[in-house]
């Protein structure tokens, strides 16, 4: 079981003081909360289980200054970390991509040796859709030559040469979210995937009614930029129900997972 996974944040103090407020309130902390969380154990049939993690402020802004690194505290960041040592895949979207430069995404050798033991690989795939395959070649992810990449693009042009293992899957106009999910699941064998964003991205996977779980992250801030993303973008063809599961906070941030209604 994905238990007891080493800290690979600074600021573990900051842990003690989380508490559940819902389903049990009580004191806890992140590895509890994830405890028996493995959605690679219910694969369906056409895609992968789809988990959503984003971050927000309290007016329902997704940056700040063009960046969610901002938003968060610590605790934030380890939510993450953890959460993706539960995935076959990682889905970012190209102008995260840009904005975040991500690097590898398990960087703690303990951790991918635990995704190892439950049947996960070493590392999760790192899955991108770019469009115009704009993206920061230059960034970690694509040099430190660990783990592999997968994009999306309907640019039929050659990337440049990269250290990561990195293929291009070239899509002949738009980019649709649904054949991007159908084709991880039966071509790369996905059986979980957590997407980071951004807002457009998650947008197109609501609106493609493609959702599982949501861990939402409200920041406990409020920002005045109007010109920043809301945390979904995109006209929805309706309004989602869903069910919350659990709510826990820290040091005024609350961290909330909700679950598609039509699967409660």
């Amino acid at each position: 079981v994905l238990t007891g996974l080493p800290i690979e944040s600074p600021g573990q103090a900051n842990f003690m003081s989380m508490k559940r407020l819902l389903p049990e309130p009580g004191p806890t902390d992140i590895d509890s909360e994830l405890a028996d969380y493995r959605p690679f154990e219910d694969p369906l049939k056409d895609r992968p289980f789809v988990a959503v993690n984003m971050v927000s402020t309290v007016d329902g802004r997704a940056s700040l200054s063009g960046r969610t690194v901002d938003l968060g505290t610590d605790i934030d960041t380890e939510m993450l970390l953890k959460l993706r040592t539960r995935f076959d895949a990682v889905l970012i979207g190209g102008g995260t991509m840009r904005a975040e430069r991500y690097g590898r995404l398990v960087r703690d050798p303990e951790a991918r040796a635990l995704r190892e033991r439950s049947g996960l690989s070493p590392d999760p795939l790192a899955v991108i859709i770019s469009g115009r395959l704009d993206l920061p070649f230059d960034a970690p992810l694509f040099t430190n030559g660990e783990g592999r990449v997968l994009v999306f693009s309907n640019q039929a042009k050659s990337p440049p040469e990269t250290e990561t293992s990195l293929r291009v899957v070239t899509v002949e106009g738009p980019i649709r979210i649904t054949e991007v999910l159908k084709y991880l699941r039966q071509e790369q064998g996905v059986r979980a995937v957590l997407s980071e964003g951004g807002p457009h991205l998650l947008g197109q996977l609501v609106a493609a009614d493609a959702v599982d779980d949501f861990f939402v992250t409200i920041s406990p801030m409020v920002t005045g930029e109007s010109d920043a993303p809301r945390m979904l973008e995109g006209e929805l063809p309706a309004p989602v129900g869903l069910d919350l599961v659990s709510l826990s906070e820290a040091e005024g941030e609350l961290f909330a997972r909700y679950r598609r209604r039509a699967l409660a």
